[in-house]
């Protein structure tokens, strides 16, 4: 089950225009550890997201972040 909607966090980013550089010096992490984190289905850290949703003006963070959980609270609720 994946939490983490990499195609969302990748347009959040080019919608803010920030680079994996860039949101890397803001985590203050390495950029490979970065890409390791979106690879390894997000595996940040709370005080992480809590920063990325700042940083990248996320609305709803639980699209991007709890993404397989969201669906399925919605497919039980459509039942």
């Amino acid at each position: 089950m994946e939490l983490f909607d990499e195609r969302k966090f990748r347009a959040q980013l080019i919608l803010v225009g920030v680079s994996m550089k860039g949101l890397a010096a803001k985590l203050n992490i390495n950029e490979a550890t970065l890409y390791r984190k979106i690879k390894n289905d997000g595996s940040f850290t709370r005080e992480e997201i809590n920063i990325m949703i700042d940083f990248l003006h996320i609305e709803n963070p639980k699209e991007i972040f709890f993404a397989a959980e969201l669906a399925e609270t919605q497919v039980w609720r459509e039942e």
